[in-house]
């Protein structure tokens, strides 16, 4: 069981680095909230299911267990309320290709 704990551990580094990688791909902000939140959902959950699988059950595996449902429960209305808070106040909602057509307008 250890081994088959120590892959699921894997692939829930190898989803928070796709995440990083993500983050880093998109410009602009609600994109990389969308990404943020779920990689650091799945991530973390693929993480304590590792850990628990790796330990057997017991009284820790029930406190990974109780931290995963708080981390189900709060990780994805922290982040709705992140974003919602920026589209409220109007941040990240302008166009970041203005830039771009502002140099041409200045060449003609």
């Amino acid at each position: 069981m250890p081994i088959l704990g120590n892959i699921i551990i894997g692939a829930g580094i190898v989803f928070m680095a796709f995440g990083i990688i993500g983050i880093f791909k998109f410009n602009n902000f609600f994109p990389r909230v969308l990404v943020a939140a779920k990689v650091d959902t799945v991530g973390v959950l693929t993480l304590i299911i590792g850990l628990i699988i790796k330990h057997g059950w017991g009284f820790f595996s029930l406190k990974i267990l109780l931290l995963l449902c708080i981390i189900l429960l709060l990780n994805p209305l922290a982040s709705h309320m992140l974003a919602r808070s920026a589209y409220l106040s109007g941040y990240g909602t302008e166009d970041h290709n203005s830039d771009d057509e502002d140099d041409e307008d200045l060449d003609s």
